[in-house]
């Protein structure tokens, strides 16, 4: 299949245009006895002020430093950052990003790991992926997405992988379907079992965590429900007021994030505003806040059970899972290699804290033989 080299290039009358709706930005106070939320107006009046003064070329620069490609699929142009590391024999690694963030989230954790060949790819209508042309986006279908980008594109016949969010189960299912190819599992967001699974569950701590799960959903559970029931109509909103859309986006990454109080500008803390606001950029160019949306109208956030895996796994629980029953993922991973409950990263675990996932990640490889004991340099592709 063909590679092609991509860069980013933002064009200067999207720049401007952006910058002109920035500046007429209508918002608005905080709604009196309003519930708590990831954002405040005083939040969000930083976050526009700061993304009309964003040096955009040179986040660009930053992006375009990481060796980006394309490649046609039957169904999809898929887009990806390309780290390969020095030595020709290094393991390869999939990282995978979920919703609301996009592949240059990733980026920072990637730079970490010279000494693995990372591939961080966009998900079909994410960022410069184009949506999948017919059919539905499953999580079935995603996994043979990535899996053909993998072995097929780019000739790797093994491969350790990671995901979160949206591409939680993603990860599974590679595990699950693929056991030829993959050499390991990393895992943030552990495996849950079915809603109808769950009904058979009988251990008292299993049964209280999907309870505690459920209660919160009842409150934070909001955006996914109308992103799965009115897309469109929220989509024609965000894609059309800047200050709307970085309002969205923000939100869950404060709200997702591990950060110690509930201020929302905390999440700077873990996730800077320059980050943020670069995530906010390629929405807003690629115009993919709609097709960011397909996974929960189409199936991917209404999952299949997913096989138990015997391919050796590593789970790190983070903090907004802190109390996931050990039995769950025994069950799962039937290779459990480590097991441990992260003192600090939540949702998005290798952005908030990636020079700490990047030695987890280093020391599962070599404890499956996969990395020599002094790793080379990075080099560009």
């Amino acid at each position: 299949m063909d590679v092609a080299p991509f860069e980013i290039r933002v064009s200067d009358d999207v720049l401007a245009d952006l910058r002109a709706r920035l500046e007429r930005s209508r918002l608005l106070a905080d709604s009196p006895h309003r519930p708590p939320s990831g954002m405040t107006a005083t939040y969000l009046s930083d976050l526009v002020a700061s993304w009309q003064a964003l040096d955009w070329r040179s986040r660009e620069r930053w992006l375009n430093a990481h060796p980006q490609f394309t490649a046609e699929l039957a169904d999809t142009t898929i887009h990806f950052a390309h780290l390969r590391s020095r030595d020709p024999d290094a393991p390869a690694l999939l990282v995978m990003h979920g919703w609301p963030h996009t592949f240059a989230l990733q980026l920072d954790f990637a730079d970490l790991l010279d000494d693995f060949h990372v591939v961080v790819p966009s998900l079909p209508g994410f960022a410069f992926s184009s949506p999948y042309r017919s059919g539905l986006m499953t999580e079935v279908r995603l996994a043979g997405t990535m899996h053909t980008l993998m072995t097929d594109v780019l000739g790797y016949a093994a491969y350790l992988t990671y995901g979160e969010d949206v591409t939680a189960n993603v990860n599974d299912l590679l595990a699950a379907q693929h056991p030829e190819s993959v050499l390991g599992i990393v895992v943030t967001h552990a495996h849950f079992p079915t809603r109808e699974e769950r009904r058979d569950l009988a251990a008292p701590d299993e049964r209280a965590f999907f309870a505690r799960i459920a209660a919160d959903h009842e409150s934070a559970g909001a955006y996914g429900h109308v992103q799965a029931t009115r897309p469109d109509t929220l989509a024609a909103a965000l894609n059309d007021s800047p200050a709307g859309l970085v309002a969205w986006l923000a939100e869950k990454l404060a709200e997702w994030s591990d950060t110690p109080t509930d201020e929302p500008s905390a999440v700077e803390q873990r996730i800077s505003r320059e980050r943020i606001l670069t995530e906010a950029t390629i929405y807003w160019a690629t115009q993919t806040i709609g097709s960011s949306f397909r996974p929960y109208y189409e199936g991917a956030d209404t999952p299949a059970p997913i096989p138990a895996t015997d391919v050796p796994a590593a789970v790190y629980i983070q903090r907004h899972e802190a109390d996931y029953p050990e039995s769950l993922a025994r069950a799962h991973y039937r290779d459990l290699r480590v097991f441990e409950r992260l003192p600090e990263g939540g949702h998005f675990t290798v952005a908030e804290v990636p020079g700490a996932m990047a030695d987890r990640v280093r020391a599962f490889a070599r404890e499956l033989g996969l990395l020599r004991p002094h790793p080379p340099s990075a080099s560009d592709h």
